[in-house]
């Protein structure tokens, strides 16, 4: 057997240690922008919905509660505008990262299968490929944009074509023709496309859509499936609570293989997921704090000469001053302000930074006033 450093990369959090000290060190205390971990509370109706469900001794089901498949099928529904949706088309997770670093082996890749996804990624899309021992290829987003373009994608070998809409780093939103561009092609060539769509409900400048909107799809779900997450929309992050939505044929594959793996949803977490799909009102209310926290820290790095690009959805802002993205990860490292270096991405994120809003009021007031 290979040994772990063979299989997969450098966690890319360790190196930023030394620089995070450095931020430890301002007399006003560090502002840690630099990883998107919820901060404000869990909504209390979510809370009780737990609490409620804490005698819970039985094993839970992988598939889930009944109430908890119609809240995901009713959810999709009138959020994704999903159409024809059975419990066969939804499945709970235990989280979202958990589900995209063993799809490939869930799916049964491996040597000599290809793994696709964007060239500024989320890490975990490469590790998943590699704990498959599969290959990976990255793609630019921009190939969806023409059918000149999505042509010379080229599906030799490839099995799994990962979307990111709204990306995470750079908060890109794939337009309706560009998705519809993805699932003609994936369709086409046989391959399986899975679009990570776990920060959809917090766009900004733009709106993003799902794959599984008709006007994407077409109303028919084959070969698609959709990754979504409670973490950042609910705050619950802590409680490990994502599903995926989609082909009933894929889904009912990786419902028995997790079966056999045990990979179930906790009961109180399956009832907390029930109470905060059936309530917008929290949604709406975090979306406000994000919507503040991002506009103040917008401009106070674009007062302190970065440029933005992107950033028209999710969780972060990316960021460039022109020069290596660990010069400026130094540099707001000696003001106090952590943030993450773009090539924690990929390469093309070498001169970029991702900055999180999510910190609280008081620690996002603190870095605006350090930097104006």
């Amino acid at each position: 057997m290979s040994a772990v450093s063979d299989r997969l990369p450098t966690f890319p959090w360790d190196k930023l240690e030394p620089y995070k000290a450095t931020a430890a060190a301002h007399p006003g205390g560090i502002v840690d922008l630099s990883v998107g971990t919820p901060v404000d509370p869990v909504p209390e109706l979510i809370q009780k919905a737990l609490v409620a469900a804490a005698d819970s001794p039985g094993y839970p089901t992988v598939w889930g509660t009944p109430e908890l498949r119609d809240a995901l099928t009713g959810w999709c529904e009138r959020r994704l505008g999903a159409t024809g949706f059975t419990h066969r088309n939804v499945l709970p997770v235990v989280g979202s990262k958990e589900l995209v670093a063993w799809l490939p082996t869930q799916l049964g890749l491996g040597p000599g299968d290809v793994v696709a996804h964007p060239r500024l990624a989320y890490p975990t899309y490469e590790v998943g490929a590699r704990l498959a021992r599969a290959e990976y290829v990255t793609y630019d987003p921009d190939v969806f944009a023409s059918d000149a373009a999505v042509a010379e994608l080229d599906p030799a070998g490839m099995k799994l074509l990962w979307l990111n809409s709204p990306s995470n780093p750079t908060g890109r939103v794939l337009a309706l023709d560009e998705l519809q561009r993805a699932v003609a092609w994936a369709r086409e060539h046989g391959v399986l496309l899975v679009s990570d769509e776990c920060y959809l409900e917090l766009g900004w400048e733009a709106d993003p859509v799902s794959v599984l909107h008709p006007d994407v799809c077409g109303g028919s779900h084959e070969g698609i499936v959709a990754v979504h997450s409670l973490s950042k929309r609910s705050n619950l992050a802590g409680y490990r609570a994502a599903f995926i939505a989609g082909d009933p044929a894929v889904l009912g594959d990786l419902l028995q293989i997790r079966k056999h793996g045990g990979m179930m949803t906790s009961a109180p977490t399956q009832a907390a997921v029930v109470a905060a799909l059936g309530d917008d009102q929290h949604v709406r209310e975090q979306r406000e704090r994000y919507a503040a926290r991002r506009t103040a820290l917008r401009e106070a790095l674009v007062k302190h000469g970065f440029r933005i690009e992107h950033s028209e959805a999710s969780l972060y802002l990316w960021a460039t001053r022109g020069e290596s993205c660990w010069d400026t990860v130094g540099h707001l490292a000696g003001l106090g302000v952590l943030v993450a270096p773009g090539d924690f991405y990929g390469p093309a994120g070498e001169r970029f930074v991702r900055v999180a809003l999510t910190a609280t009021d008081e620690r996002v007031a603190a870095a605006v006033a350090r930097l104006t």
